[in-house]
């Protein structure tokens, strides 16, 4: 039951390693659409996300290679979420975006 729990924690500690790694790719990329430095942006969000997430794998898997195991699946089961979540963001931001443009040429011409 022990390790039972304790990948269970590994896989749970993959996950949240897996937003913060890909969450901050996603963020990263939007803001150096709009920066004035987009190539310090990526190079500083690269080196600090790389940094925490091989510290949080070093930690989490312990010299043991179930936790390591565990902990990669959860970082890739969230690769998976923060995937499908930006792309039904973006799709909604784009139809925001579509339905006032055409609202906005609606009340030009009318």
């Amino acid at each position: 039951m022990n390790e039972t729990l304790t990948l269970l924690l590994s896989g749970a500690a993959g996950v949240a390693l897996g937003l913060f790694f890909f969450g901050g790719l996603w963020w990263t990329i939007r803001k150096s659409l709009t920066s004035g430095r987009p190539a310090l942006w990526i190079l500083a969000s690269f080196l600090l996300r790389t940094g925490v997430t091989l510290s949080g794998f070093y930690f989490v898997s312990g010299d043991h290679w179930e936790r390591l195991a565990a902990c990669m699946a959860g970082f890739l089961a969230a690769r998976f979420v923060v995937t499908r979540l930006c792309q039904r963001l973006e799709s909604d931001a784009a139809q925001t975006l579509n339905s006032e443009t055409k609202e906005g040429h609606a009340t030009q011409s009318g």
